[in-house]
């Protein structure tokens, strides 16, 4: 039912999706010229003489992929009455984050001078946090199901 563990370690992955927006993935300085990586674009502050200045390169598949695979997470607790439906959907939403994280780590070479000397952001480890999660739902649901086919067997 929507009170079960499953429900909470599932909003906590796609909570987990929606922290990448706001943290990096990786960053590097080189000469003065600090770049990020986050699921928006590169971001690359210049500070020169005459002070700083702030560039975006947006790229907006990987957002729009993030945003996807959250509402993915999000959408798949409402699916507590279709408990076999739920296990394979997280069963898909982890096969989806693991490709994510490696698009990320793809992106991430965009760094100038690529990812050699960069340094990985929190942004990096929350995709297996995610899966970490999305795992322990599928627990749950494992859990959920073995305690109604015993009440279905004490009828």
């Amino acid at each position: 039912m929507i009170q079960r563990i499953q429900s909470i370690w599932l909003l906590l992955a796609a909570l987990t999706l929606v922290l990448m927006f706001f943290l990096p993935i990786a960053s590097k300085e080189i000469k003065g010229a600090k770049s990020e990586i986050y699921t928006n674009g590169l971001h690359q502050k210049i500070e020169d003489n005459s002070g700083s200045s702030l560039s975006v390169e947006p790229f907006f598949p990987l957002l729009i992929t993030n945003i996807a695979i959250a509402m993915i997470c999000f959408v798949n607790i409402f699916n507590f009455r279709k408990r076999s439906f739920q296990k394979r959907f997280a069963i898909v939403s982890i096969i989806l984050i693991i490709g994510f994280a490696f698009w990320c780590s793809v992106y991430a070479q965009k760094l100038p001078g690529g990812v050699e000397g960069a340094s990985f952001g929190v942004g990096a480890y929350l995709p297996a946090l995610a899966i970490l999660f999305v795992v322990l739902g599928i627990f749950g649901i494992n859990k959920d199901e073995r305690l109604i086919r015993s009440a279905e067997r004490l009828r």
